[in-house]
């Protein structure tokens, strides 16, 4: 089966069910999807994301440690479909969109009891205007049952992650003949459930290179919304944000510290982004940002982004299943089924992820990048509030706008447009609020916001 043959039309979705309307008003930072963008996200099929998963489910196990020369059964099988797959796509890219699969030995560690091969299916959409500035978007590719060093039982993976890999491919095919401003990277990672190997190799050689990420997401368990009770939130997805940098040092804690910075991370920034251009009629989804890296005792490929200083956040679906995620497949002696099997996803569920992440991504490709250096000026001790940073280098760029909230605020509240420039004071107290810059393109997009350090 190929996932460009469609598939079964079997879910567990069960009666149409109408998305909710906000109760909130939308953030004052908000932007409204373009018709660009809303053609883009009327191309998301859930069927071929229904096809991708039944297809990685059909090689029994995706483990790390299994067969990497069965054509038909374990990792080294799935790798080979899943960069065949992408090739697809690339072909009709116009040669904008190229297919590498990035390997490495990894030697004896934890949960790797032998020299194994790692290796990271990676497309790369190069973009047309601003190709330095980097956006990555990843699921895994490998599975596991119980026991997270067997790897010969049938270890379907259907929500963890052959979901993710789904969005990831899903995204590839429908922004392959499109001409991103900045580049998009498509990534579907192995290792994971050994300890985020591949995901760390994949973020080491970005930082070795000096790659200007400024965004990454991965999505994974992004299959159902459906909980372990059978309650049903399927217009809701998680968005997991950590505060406090994992690459903090003892000097940006100390200044942390001292402006009160613990919910102004570049991944908050990142997070409140995808609030603002994701959640709307286009999607028919609610982003629930979780102020946290990740569940208690989890851990996901966004991680290794994150201890190498770049901006990555988690996708993962509103309430989990325990019983259809690292379980052998089996049935017990009351008649319920283990396993994670695919008759347990809800792939329309799924392709209004991919949509979430659609929006993200290609908004934050063709929007300015972020601004760098920005600062609060702190010389004297006045009532108003300068705030100063460095002009963008994109052909596009038109100016910059202030944002400011209260300080127990979770979002920007207020919007002041101020020009092509690179300083501008506000008649507020730095002491009573939180400050921001976004940059503004030709097109009306805005980047993700830079909160200001002090300088004195």
């Amino acid at each position: 089966m190929t996932a460009t043959a469609g598939a079964a039309a079997l879910t567990t979705a069960g009666p149409a069910e109408a998305a909710p309307a906000s109760a909130n008003p939308p953030p004052a930072t908000a932007q409204r999807p373009t018709r660009e963008l809303r053609a883009l996200l009327r191309e998301i099929d859930s069927a071929r994301i229904e096809a991708t998963v039944r297809e990685l489910v059909s090689f029994g196990t995706r483990h790390t440690l299994s067969v990497q020369d069965d054509p038909a059964r374990g990792i080294g099988a799935a790798r080979d479909w899943l960069a065949a797959e992408l090739r697809s796509y690339a072909a009709a890219s116009g040669g904008r969109m190229t297919v590498e699969l990035q390997s490495y030995v990894q030697e004896p560690a934890p949960r790797i009891p032998a020299a194994t091969r790692i290796t990271n299916v990676i497309a790369t959409l190069r973009g047309a205007v601003t190709p330095d500035r980097v956006y990555v978007v990843a699921g895994h590719y490998d599975s596991r049952v119980t026991d997270v060093m067997d790897a010969t039982s049938d270890a379907p993976g259907a929500d963890d992650d052959a979901s993710g890999v789904a969005v990831v491919l899903e995204l590839a095919r429908v922004m392959a003949t499109r001409r991103p401003a900045s580049t998009i990277v498509f990534a579907a990672v192995a290792g994971e459930e050994q300890g985020l190997y591949g995901s760390a190799y994949m973020a080491q050689r970005l930082k070795a290179a000096g790659a200007d990420v400024q965004g990454m997401f991965t999505n994974d368990i992004v299959g159902s919304p459906t909980a372990d009770d059978g309650t049903r939130d399927p217009y809701t997805i998680r968005l997991f944000a950590e505060g406090v940098p994992s690459s903090e040092t003892p000097e940006q804690a100390a200044i942390r510290r001292s402006v009160g910075g613990e919910n102004d991370s570049a991944t908050r920034q990142l997070a409140r982004f995808v609030r603002d251009v994701a959640e709307n009629d286009a999607t028919a989804m609610r982003v629930r940002v979780i102020y946290r890296r990740d569940r208690y005792r989890r851990g996901g490929d966004h991680i290794p982004f994150l201890e190498r200083g770049y901006p990555a956040a988690r996708f993962t679906e509103p309430a989990e299943d325990f019983a259809h995620q690292h379980q052998d497949v089996r049935v017990d002696e009351t008649g319920k089924q283990y396993g994670d099997l695919p008759e347990f996803c809800d792939f329309d569920f799924t392709a209004r992820v991919a949509k979430v992440n659609a929006a993200a991504l290609w908004t934050l490709a063709q929007a300015p990048g972020t601004p760098t250096g920005a600062r609060i000026v702190t010389t004297d001790l006045t009532n108003s509030t300068r705030l100063v940073w460095t002009r963008g280098t994109e052909p596009d760029l038109t100016g910059y706008e202030i944002v400011w909230r209260e300080t127990t605020s979770p979002d920007w509240t207020h919007v002041v447009p101020v020009g092509d420039v690179t300083t501008h004071e506000v008649d507020l107290s730095k002491d009573n609020v939180f400050f921001g810059v976004r940059a503004v393109n030709r097109a009306g997009l805005r980047s993700p916001v830079a909160f200001p350090a002090p300088q004195a």
